[in-house]
């Protein structure tokens, strides 16, 4: 009858969670691959290696999502309007 619904994080809260884990997983694995190089340098260079795959091609497109999620690509490029509100900006001061 009656629905009770907790959210103990936000989606936005969600993925800054995830990111961090991670970028820490990310560098954790590239100082233990390192650290095992020596060791086993087939090992070692194995995990730096899936580490970074991890950091730039997982982890750099989902910060890049989040950042510019629900935000206007038109606000950031050089059109005609925004030099002139730029231009208007810097003569006012």
């Amino acid at each position: 009858m009656f629905k009770i619904e907790v959210n103990y994080f936000s989606n936005n809260e969600i993925m800054k969670y995830f990111l961090q884990f991670l970028v820490l997983s990310s560098i954790i694995g590239i100082c233990y691959g390192l650290y095992l190089k020596p060791v086993k340098p087939q090992n070692g260079d194995l995990l730096v290696g899936l580490s970074l795959v991890l950091l730039i091609f997982i982890t750099m497109p989902v910060f890049i999502y989040r950042r510019w999620k629900n935000k206007d690509v038109k606000d950031y490029m050089l059109t005609k309007e925004n030099i002139e509100k730029m231009r208007d900006y810097n003569d006012s001061k």
